[in-house]
């Protein structure tokens, strides 16, 4: 077991900024995809959800026509 935990041992003060960097926005994706996660997958978010499934198969000159007038 010992030999588990030093291959996962971090020396932290050897990181470099650039370290520190994509460390700080690795975790900040991962929290903001289980906020995601949690946000899609709520029972409560689903009529809304499902009223904007069509989104991305409308036409852009659609909303261009409604844009002008």
């Amino acid at each position: 077991m010992s030999s588990l935990l030093e291959y996962f041992e971090t020396d932290w003060a050897a990181m470099t900024f650039n370290d520190w960097i994509g460390l700080f926005i690795t975790v900040v994706i991962f929290l903001l995809m289980i906020g995601l996660y949690f946000q899609v997958l709520r029972p409560s978010n689903k009529e809304d959800l499902e009223a904007r499934k069509h989104i991305p198969l409308d036409d852009e000159d659609d909303r261009s026509d409604t844009e002008e007038k």
